[in-house]
């Protein structure tokens, strides 16, 4: 006989292993980010910034007010007084990089406790005359420069009371040679008489394409040539002969200024353009054939002043620190220029002659030579555009300014300085 266990307990059941979730709770949603700032005081810390950035800012003092002229850029502490200019570099030799000025832009407030941030910036051929004196300032400013010259004209004695400074560099670099950097501004000074002014600038011009750097080129009056307008306006195209022998450096520069607005238009790089005028000032080549430099050697030496022609040609000189003031305006303005940056105050070469007789040898003889071909007879800025615009106008008259650079060329010639101790 079998028997059989038969388990009838679950046999009308059917087991469903289907889920079936908790409904939802439509307020939980609303809640949990209330519940995620109440969770470790969370809200606490919030209110407490809040209430500290409110504080902080309430008393921040506000910038000063600046007027129109100066809106675009205004430096601090900058005389643009020849002898205060002097002064003060003399005393940054015996302490060198402890007293930088912060340039404030006028564009907003700068929060209490924090500085102007020091911008990367390259100056072609920044170890010549104007090259030089355009580092002090931005290195004054507190910006990183890194000085880019293959000394053709430029001279390391002009730089090297910034070696050691971890914020100066020096790359002897000819631009006609591609050149690989990482900047924020372009400053292109170099520029020698020759063909390689276009291929330099054409290179620098790339650069600035590359790593999309603003560009500022250093043109000339010489663009105008021998100008049949007087004074002459930015506006003004010039009166240039193409193929005589000046014609390679006005070409060059007026060439230079169509490579500049053409990556300007076509490949959107912010250029500035800026005109110069007659400069003069310390650090100037003893004999570049400049008629300042000329004048100023000649009558130092006991030799005769070369006058060439007639000695009524005219011609404006501005003194180098005011030149540089207008660069760094027209950089960290606006516009793009071109702008005339000169001293519209007019001399002959005979004038000029007797300021420097004055101011070294009296009894300095003038010897007339025979004229240069294309020598300009008048030679004059309108600088209305860079007053409006830029608020610049020069500021150092010649008779303040030549005495400076009389000293300086006193002490070259004489050898009675130190090593590297030029006036800075």
């Amino acid at each position: 006989m079998s028997s059989e266990l038969t388990f009838r307990g679950h046999e009308t059941q059917q087991v469903n292993d289907e889920y079936s979730p908790k409904p939802n709770k439509p307020w939980l949603s609303e809640i949990r980010p209330i519940r995620y700032l109440l969770r470790e005081q969370r809200l606490v810390f919030v209110l407490i910034g809040i209430a500290i950035a409110t504080l902080f800012f309430t008393l921040a003092p506000s910038s000063s007010t600046t007027s129109p002229a100066s809106s675009s850029f205004s430096t601090v502490r900058y005389e643009p007084h020849p002898i205060s200019y002097f002064e003060h570099e003399s005393e940054s030799k015996t302490t060198p990089y402890q007293h930088h000025t912060a340039a404030v832009h006028s564009f907003g407030k700068v929060p209490l406790g924090l500085k102007r941030k020091g911008l990367r910036i390259v100056v072609t051929g920044g170890a010549g005359f104007v090259g030089s004196h355009l580092v002090d300032r931005l290195i004054e400013r507190g910006d990183s420069v890194i000085v880019v010259d293959n000394f053709f004209t430029g001279r390391k004695e002009n730089v090297m009371h910034h070696f050691g400074n971890p914020r100066f560099e020096l790359i002897r670099h000819d631009v006609v040679e591609p050149l690989l950097l990482e900047v924020d501004q372009i400053y292109h000074l170099a520029c020698p008489a020759s063909p390689t002014n276009v291929v330099g600038t054409l290179n620098m011009l790339g650069l600035a394409k590359r790593i999309g750097a603003r560009f500022l080129l250093t043109s000339t009056s010489e663009v105008y040539g021998d100008p049949l307008q007087h004074p002459q306006k930015e506006t003004y195209w010039g009166n240039v002969n193409p193929i005589g022998v000046r014609s390679c450096y006005d070409e060059g520069k007026r060439t230079a200024e169509t490579l500049t607005m053409d990556y300007h238009r076509g490949a959107e790089v912010e250029v500035r353009i800026a005109r110069i005028f007659n400069t003069y000032g310390p650090r100037m080549c003893l004999d570049d054939g400049r008629v300042v430099s000329n004048f100023v050697a000649q009558a130092l030496r006991k030799e005769p002043l070369t006058v060439y022609g007639d000695g009524k040609q005219t011609r404006s000189f501005q003194y180098v620190s005011d030149l540089v003031e207008g660069l760094m305006r027209l950089m960290e303005g606006e516009h793009v220029g071109p702008f005339n940056l000169g001293n519209p105050g007019e001399f002959t070469m005979l004038e000029l002659a007797k300021v420097v007789q004055e101011t070294i040898d009296p009894e300095a003889k003038i010897e007339y030579r025979p004229n240069t071909e294309d020598d300009p007879h008048k030679r004059k800025p309108d600088i209305t555009k860079a007053k409006e615009q830029l608020g610049w106008e020069p500021k150092v008259d010649l008779h303040t300014g030549l005495p400076l650079m009389v000293s300086d060329f006193r002490q070259r010639i004489f050898g009675d300085h130190k090593e590297g101790g030029t006036v800075a």
